[in-house]
């Protein structure tokens, strides 16, 4: 059947950690063989600019080729 794509949830929001979290946890995703991120809390919960942020920091693990699986 071949291979699933993994998508990991991001978690629970926590404030002032949560750029860096979601950063590390989509780069374990990625090199893990994941193909994409659950950001909702992270991302929906905060003013609209830092949400934006962090979703473009999610999607520019997913884009960067330097991240490769592990």
């Amino acid at each position: 059947m071949g291979r699933v794509g993994l998508i990991n949830s991001g978690g629970v929001s926590a404030g002032q950690g949560d750029l860096a979290q979601v950063v590390r946890t989509a780069v374990i995703n990625k090199r893990a063989g994941g193909t994409g991120l659950i950001t909702g809390r992270k991302a929906f919960q905060r003013p609209t600019g830092e949400g934006i942020e962090l979703l473009h920091v999610v999607q520019g693990v997913y884009l960067d080729d330097t991240i490769t699986v592990a």
